[in-house]
């Protein structure tokens, strides 16, 4: 195992970096990035730290980026835990902390894989680059969409992206995310008329109202899905009417609901269909959306190709393209970035008390980056 990824790794676990806080991470990689010849760039806002670190290869060519995130979720009651959350701790070969896994682990990772690739002096065709933020656990408005915004104004080409989100479900490789589904969400008010229990004809009572059109919106297909994604799924999250009374007829319903949606739907034909039904049973209503992230896809092809291989002769195992799973600040680089993958160790910890790493996994992880770097930037890859 890496002693210089575990090192790293502690140093970034240690800092509370509590979203958006960086409390100070970055400085720790723009410190090691700037001894291997990065150019690095802060670019702030309300609070939000994001680097952009870039080296140029000896030739030109495509341009590689590590995309991550520097920020964590809060640890929750800390007597909960085992251990400081804060301060990295093993037990039982596993390194705890919060963040271990989601994901200063590949953060540390991606770091290291650079620092040995360019040791080994082969020469590179193409650039380096690390995109970081600490908004990505939060609003993610400040964050990587920002920078995203920067590098498109610049006319930045972005040829291959990797976001170190923990993927992996039984070990590290097994899972590629190469896509995610998009997340539109509504809070939907049907008014009726507030009234008296006793008397319901003089009232009309949203709830009673509303429950033939959830039935249908429940049990309707949106799409079939296709090669890569799942069909659409539409939940309702909070249903609310009423004024706590119960003699009360509620003069209006609230209900909270969400698209986790592939891109064999679009936004727009998911708010027509929803609105279709609603009219359909003569509802009074109306409808607040929300759009928080576009599904992406990036079909099988080089990166992905490149790094399949890299966990093949790494580990051996065949690893599985998926899109399951929530969101991702790869929605936003794959504006601007024809191919986007994810890759990271197991997230069954991911948020979780005692979150935690294999230390086993850091060594693999590491050597699957740099494999998957000297594929793409050299002209002589790993055996």
């Amino acid at each position: 195992m890496s002693a210089t990824v575990r090192t790293l790794l502690e140093a970034l676990v240690a800092r509370p970096s509590v979203t958006p806080d960086d409390a100070g991470c970055q400085q720790l990689l723009v410190d090691r990035l700037q001894a291997l010849g990065f150019r690095c760039e802060t670019i702030a806002r309300n609070g939000t730290t994001n680097l952009w670190a870039v080296r140029d290869g000896t030739l030109p060519g495509p341009t590689l980026v590590f995309a991550g995130h520097t920020d964590v979720v809060p640890p929750g009651p800390l007597e909960h835990w085992h251990s400081d959350p804060f301060v990295p701790t093993e037990r039982d070969g596993r390194l705890y902390g919060r963040g271990t896994s989601d994901m200063k682990a590949s953060i540390a990772a991606f770091v290291v894989a650079i620092e040995e690739l360019i040791a080994s002096k082969v020469p590179l065709t193409g650039r380096i680059a690390l995109l970081i933020t600490s908004d990505e656990e939060g609003p993610a408005t400040d964050g990587t969409v920002l920078v995203v915004d920067a590098l498109r104004e610049r006319g930045e080409r972005l040829d291959y992206c990797i976001v170190g989100e923990p993927t992996s479900v039984q070990a590290t490789g097994d899972t590629i995310k190469n896509g995610r589904r998009g997340s539109l969400s509504g809070r939907l008010t049907v008014r009726g008329v507030q009234g008296h229990v006793a008397y319901p004809h003089l009232a009309r009572n949203p709830v009673h109202l509303f429950a033939p059109a959830l039935t249908r919106l429940a049990a309707t297909e949106w799409d079939r899905g296709n090669e890569y994604f799942p069909p659409t799924s539409w939940q309702v999250s909070n249903l609310h009417a009423g004024t706590g009374a119960t003699n009360v007829v509620p003069g209006e319903l609230i209900a909270d609901f969400n698209f986790r949606f592939s891109t064999a739907s679009t936004v727009e034909s998911l708010k027509q269909r929803v609105e279709a039904i609603l009219d359909e049973f003569g509802l009074d209503w109306s409808i607040a959306w929300s759009l928080s992230g576009l599904p992406f896809l990036t079909p099988r092809g080089e990166l992905s190709d490149a790094m399949a291989a890299a966990i093949r002769a790494e580990t051996g195992i065949e690893t599985e393209l998926s899109t399951t799973g929530g969101t991702s600040d790869g929605r936003f680089i794959a504006a601007i970035c024809p191919q986007v993958v994810e890759l990271g160790p197991p997230n069954a910890s991911v948020h979780k008390v005692d979150e935690h790493v294999e230390l086993a996994a850091l060594e693999p992880l590491k050597n699957i980056y740099r494999r998957t770097m000297r594929a793409l930037l050299t002209h002589s890859p790993e055996r």
